[in-house]
């Protein structure tokens, strides 16, 4: 029933509306918020009078003054469900201890979302209710649950194939365009630029700032969006350079989280992290292409960078300028032996050229001749088969040759009485007439006299 715990009996109807008892509640029966309250107390106080241990999740994290207030949670195994909540408190006198110890054993001060193990009063009050009286914190607990977490993220990175990528980087040669993250103003900016820019070797450097905020909540977020702004034109730039300006040291907790790992790991210039501490590498240095310890080392390590690639060009001209005097050296020796060579080559080459010459003449001599000789053998050959076809040679053996109209006779039969004709002998030409046909005679196979 509503009221046992203080002895009032009332009337509860068949339809579970309650109905206070007939003659109404006795004064002396009934207590007041405040008389309630104080008994609360006294048993919290009776049955937890001494310090107890815990262990759970920060929600929230605010100081007011010197004092530190608390909201500690917990959540279900499965899902983020809460299964309990209290407010704490850690009062000024023993924040002024807890703090400094704490950020100084974790590298980092109580933030939300942290697991914590401290030792608490648990306290009752009248006006405010049930609260944890913070008064020791066990800070390796946290640093084994960071340590786990950053384990986790490393895991995933791995998994994803990337935890690597901005690492397996070259720096270019030379280093010269470095776009800087940092907090604007900040003294690890301003020593950053003293450092690089009034380096004692002369190093000519382009720098150009991109601010974010380096310490509390929003580290994550404005990190990612100059990343951005810096990968929209990184053909501009040679490296990235992360630094951490002004803020306290221990404030890292925006620096181990997946999304910034997975954006430097990715990224496609080599970047650098000067964050500023030096007991704990953060996942940001992890992932990064190299961590060094402060702004001021980060402006160092790129001075190196540089000098050494001026090492390098100086080392390439005194290798290129040596091989070349080598090389002119060797030319020239080879030069002059060949130059050496050239008399006796010469005649070697005339006494050759000049015997292949006497040969090809020989040879050409050869040749003439036994063209000569074919040819006269053939205009031999010739000139017997036209003596032997000279007419007048025919002439001389008594032959005669008749012509009618100009046309020499062949043929008896070509004649009819009364023709005149010309007879041609080796002793002049007669005329003569057709007196009869001629008897037939034989033919004569004599060469063609022509017309």
């Amino acid at each position: 029933m509503l009221f046992d715990d203080i002895d009032i009996q009332g009337n509860q109807t068949p339809n579970g509306i309650y109905s206070p008892p007939a003659g109404g509640v006795g004064r002396g029966s009934v207590l007041s918020l405040y008389e309630l309250n104080l008994r609360v107390r006294a048993v919290l106080e009776d049955s937890l009078s001494e310090p107890v241990w815990i262990q759970a999740e920060l929600s929230s994290v605010s100081t007011r003054g010197p004092h530190c207030y608390l909201e500690f949670v917990q959540k279900a195994e499965e899902g983020n469900t809460f299964i309990a909540k209290a407010k704490g408190q850690i009062w000024g006198s023993k924040w002024a201890l807890l703090r400094p110890y704490f950020e100084r054993t974790t590298g980092q001060p109580l933030s939300p979302g942290m697991q914590v193990m401290v030792q608490v009063e648990v306290t009752f009050h009248e006006i405010y209710g049930y609260a944890l009286n913070v008064i020791d914190i066990n800070p390796t607990y946290t640093l084994g649950d960071i340590a786990r977490r950053r384990q986790e993220i490393l895991r995933q990175l791995e998994e994803e194939g990337v935890i690597d990528l901005n690492k397996e980087l070259e720096l270019p040669i030379p280093v010269q365009r470095i776009a800087v993250i940092s907090a604007e103003g900040a003294a690890g900016w301003g020593d950053f630029q003293n450092q690089l820019l009034n380096n004692d070797y002369g190093l000519a450097f382009r720098v150009q700032l991109f601010p974010a905020i380096m310490q509390g909540e929003r580290v994550e977020p404005t990190i990612i969006a100059a990343l951005n702004q810096i990968a929209a034109e990184q053909d501009r730039w040679d490296v990235v350079v992360i630094i951490r300006g002004g803020g306290a040291t221990s404030d890292l907790t925006g620096f181990d989280t997946l999304s910034l790992a997975e954006n430097v790991a990715q990224f496609p210039l080599p970047i650098i992290t000067g964050i500023g501490h030096e007991r704990d590498d953060t996942v940001l240095d992890l992932v990064s292409h190299t961590r060094v310890k402060t702004p001021t080392a980060a402006a160092e390590f790129l001075i190196h960078q540089g000098v050494a690639q001026l090492q390098q060009i100086d080392a390439i001209k005194t290798a290129i300028s040596t091989g070349a005097k080598q090389m002119l050296h060797q030319q020239q020796m080879r030069l002059e032996r060949v130059t050496g060579r050239i008399p006796s080559l010469w005649e070697l080459y005339k006494t050759n050229h000049l015997h292949r010459l006497d040969t090809l003449f020989a040879d050409l001599q050869n040749a003439i001749r036994t063209i000569f000789d074919r040819q006269r053998h053939q205009l031999e050959l010739l000139t017997t088969q036209l003596d032997a076809a000279d007419p007048i040679r025919i002439y001389r053996l008594g032959y005669s040759v008749v012509r009618k109209d100009g046309r020499a006779v062949r043929d008896a039969s070509m004649l009819r009485p009364n023709d005149e004709v010309e007879i041609t002998m080796e002793q002049g030409t007669t005329k003569a007439v057709i007196k009869k046909d001629p008897p037939p005679c034989p033919s004569l196979s004599l060469p063609p006299l022509g017309d």
